[in-house]
């Protein structure tokens, strides 16, 4: 018999709390959610005040078997999931299908796993917290609802295969808009003058002084204008200010700011941060990764206190408690931080070490000592003109947390470097080296990485730190958005220089837009934005999306009834729903570029079956009349900004490039992008290297040759019994391929040449079959079949979605 059953979410979690327990204590790893809303009738009872319909998932059903006969040996069932409303709801579930008993189970929760945290949760048991519980539910019943009834709308009104989210959509539309702000950019022109100085200080060391002029010129008339009223000048320094300023520490990481800053720092998406985050949590070496908080506890205040005095004294100590600003911060925890601040370098893989540093430096720095630094500006007057140039230096009087840490910005444009200005006076003369003008453009609106819109979801106070994460994965894996680096196209700059009274011009040129890892909206991310924005102006909202959030944060706090906050927002919503399915007209993103100068046929783009493509001609009423030509767009080009010229070419494909083998070689784009066709048989164009306009035939033939290459390496065994039977090899390892089909191999087959026909047959009778994508198709079809039929009563309605939805 079990003394003590201990019920955590991970693995990892019950490895790390088995070592702080005794011998008494068992500990089983529910492997996160053990049920979730059945897909039959969205899973949820609407008439009946929303009440959730859950069922256990097929891959939980062992470990609930397991965990169920060990509760009931047990004399006392500790559920230890996380603090959260997540961890809340994974308790509740475990009470409800274990069918657990109030009077021998507790729940102890715990912000870190460390051996006195246990021991003190051990010790201060507490029930579920209902509260807790019916957030989470009303978040994810909310979720459900928006999802799964705006989603059929999309597959009838858009493209099939489409899906909508509460979130994901309000997430999609900050992107789509910063990307039209991009489209709608013309940058403009300014000079700016930048002069070098000679300068000799009074030990005879002669230095150099960069200062700047601070007005900006709008035209090159102007420009010359200035540097001719410079010949001739002398200069001197006419004002010396300096300014002390402090510096102040970053508060200590919140979910969201360590998604930020292990970007900037580290290169991490936010998803492989969260990953990482949670696996350093489980083990034991940093508090809970879900929070907004940024407090500190005052044991951890005290061991920071230590550590900063150990390393650095006194003066770099400065205690501080900081205070959560974010209005919806609702979880009790502490910020994320060490649970061992004398600990600064952990064991474990690279990327664990590397986050583990920047919390642990992070969380140092911020109990130091602010740091002094002191900010000089010299004016320096030319006597021609009366003008002055600036020169602008930061001297560090005291490091304080410096020493430790320094918060990176997301701002790529606005970084100036600090100078050490050389020791002058008033009146001190300088010597002209040259005055340089150099033509600049105003920047862009800058694209979005994924912590930049993890910092403005945030700032909206859209999801929360359990949230972002997923959201942000979420609307990548929908085909929205897509995160890529993209290189900047060349452009031309003019310089003007005055040396030694000569005036002298010069064109260069510089790379200029260059992307890395930026978040790009697709043309359907585009196109299902207006959609919902026009006709689901309330849940594209971003004040209402936030509001939400706030609810979410009532019904935790018991402030408001869960189902009253859901039906409040249902019933119009659902009106909306079918309004929409009714009444709207389809969206394609459809844009008239003009007529084809050859045939006067109208030339259109719009978003086809396989995503966005051009179109020569109109579709016409009379199946007898000709059929219009299409042609899919090439990467890097999109419904909003693709020109007329641009669409002709793509007519100019497929193109023949010849003969290889007295077969013909053509290049033609398709719906997995461009390629080579050959014998019946295609070779993919090779990203950012090959133009499907431009590639010749010896190119071609190179990519016919590679492609042959890899078939044969593909090919493991075919056998003269069934030619459709074939053994091969593929991305994760060998298979065997049957009619269409295909069906993995076990592990332990050493040698899949040695396997018989009979031993194939028998694999494809008996062993597992992949599974096979007909799930798209089946989600077309049916959305086609049941939004066609008229719906006489709002049961039918409902039903009907409902179908379409968990097909």
């Amino acid at each position: 018999m079990v003394e003590n059953l201990v019920i955590v979410e991970s693995p990892a979690k019950a490895k790390t709390i088995e070592k702080f327990l005794g011998k008494d204590f068992l500990v089983k790893s529910s492997f996160g959610h053990i049920r979730d809303l059945e897909k039959k009738d969205f899973g949820i009872d609407i008439k009946n005040n929303f009440t959730p319909k859950y069922i256990v998932s097929t891959d939980k059903k062992k470990v609930v078997t397991e965990l169920k006969k060990l509760a009931k040996e047990a004399k006392t069932v500790w559920i230890a999931s996380d603090e959260d409303r997540e961890g809340e709801a994974i308790a509740w579930h475990l009470f409800e299908v274990l069918k657990l008993k109030k009077e021998n189970t507790k729940r102890i929760v715990f912000h870190e796993i460390t051996k006195p945290a246990i021991l003190k949760a051990i010790e201060n048991p507490r029930d579920i917290d209902d509260n807790l519980v019916n957030a989470q539910q009303a978040r994810r019943i909310l979720d459900r609802l928006v999802g799964f009834e705006i989603s059929p709308v999309l597959w009838k009104k858009v493209k099939p295969q489409l899906s909508a989210g509460r979130v994901q959509s309000v997430a999609v539309r900050l992107l789509v808009e910063r990307e039209r702000e991009i489209i709608a950019f013309k940058p403009e022109a300014y000079y700016k003058v930048v002069a070098n100085f000679f300068i000799t200080e009074e030990n005879g060391n002669q230095k150099t002084l960069k200062a700047e002029y601070p007005k900006r010129f709008a035209t090159k008339e102007e420009v010359l204008q200035f540097l001719e009223s410079c010949k001739n000048a002398e200069y001197k320094v006419s004002d010396i200010e300096k300014k002390p300023s402090t510096r102040k520490p970053a508060a200590p990481f919140t979910t969201s700011t360590l998604q930020q800053e292990a970007s900037r720092k580290l290169g991490f998406s936010v998803a492989q941060t969260m990953a990482v985050a949670q696996r350093l949590y489980e083990a034991g070496n940093i508090t809970y990764m879900r929070t907004d908080s940024v407090n500190l506890a005052d044991t951890a205040l005290a061991a920071a206190k230590e550590e900063i005095t150990k390393r650095h004294g006194e003066e770099y100590v400065k205690i501080r408690k900081y205070q959560t600003k974010n209005k919806g911060a609702q979880e009790a925890h502490e910020a994320i931080r060490p649970t061992y601040l004398n600990k600064e370098v952990i064991n474990g893989e690279s990327n664990e070490i590397r986050l583990y540093n920047l919390i642990w430096k992070r969380t140092i720095a911020s109990q130091m000592s602010d740091a002094k630094l002191e900010k000089t500006n010299i004016k320096i007057a030319a006597s021609t003109n009366g003008e002055e140039f600036i020169a602008t230096g930061e001297m560090i009087k005291f490091d304080g947390f410096l020493k430790v840490y320094m918060e990176s910005t997301d701002d790529e444009n606005g970084k100036q470097e600090e100078t050490l200005l050389p020791t002058v006076k008033v009146n001190d003369p300088v010597v002209e080296d040259f005055l340089n003008a150099t033509q600049n453009f105003t920047y862009r609106p800058p694209r979005f990485t994924e912590a930049s819109l993890v910092k403005k979801l945030e700032e909206l106070g859209i999801g929360r730190p359990s949230t972002y994460a997923p959201t942000i994965t979420t609307v990548q894996n929908r085909g929205y958005v897509v995160k890529e680096s993209r290189d900047g196209v060349e452009r031309k700059y003019e310089v003007i220089n005055l040396k030694e009274n000569n005036i002298t011009e010069e064109v260069k040129t510089q790379i200029t837009g260059a992307e890395k890892r930026k978040l790009f909206p697709t043309d359907i991310g585009m196109v299902v934005t207006d959609f919902l924005n026009e006709h689901f102006p309330n849940v594209m909202n971003y004040n209402f999306t936030a509001d939400v959030e706030k609810e979410f944060d009532d019904i935790a706090l018991g402030k408001l009834i869960w189902h009253e906050m859901i039906g409040k927002f249902y019933n119009p919503f659902h009106e909306n729903v079918e309004k929409t399915l009714e009444h709207s007209e389809r969206s394609t993103g459809e844009r008239i570029l003009g007529e084809d100068p050859k045939t006067g046929k109208v030339i259109l783009v719009r978003i086809g079956r396989y995503g966005p493509m051009a179109q020569l001609g109109e579709t016409p009423e009379d199946k007898e009349a000709e059929a219009p030509k299409f042609a899919s767009l090439r990467p890097g080009q999109h419904l909003e900004t693709i020109t007329l010229e641009e669409a002709i070419d793509l007519f100019k494909l497929p193109r023949d490039l010849g003969l290889y083998e007295d077969k013909k070689v053509v290049v033609a784009i398709g719906r997995f992008g461009p390629y080579v066709r050959h014998d019946g048989k295609f070779a993919s164009l090779k990203k950012d290297v090959d133009d499907p306009m431009e590639i010749n035939l010896p190119r071609a033939i190179e990519l016919i040759e590679e492609k042959r290459k890899k078939d044969r390496e593909k090919f493991i065994k075919a056998f003269d019994e069934d030619p459709d039977l074939q053994i091969l090899n593929g991305r994760w390892g060998p298979y065997i391929a049957y009619k269409k089909e295909n069906f993995r191999l076990a592990k332990d087959i050493e040698d899949p040449k040695a396997l018989s026909f009979e031993d194939c047959m028998k694999i494809i009778k008996e062993g597992p079959k992949k599974k096979t994508t007909k799930k798209a198709a089946t989600k077309k079809t049916t959305a086609k079949k049941t939004v066609t039929k008229k719906k006489t009563t709002t049961t039918k309605k409902k039903t009907t979605t409902a179908k379409k939805a968990k097909k």
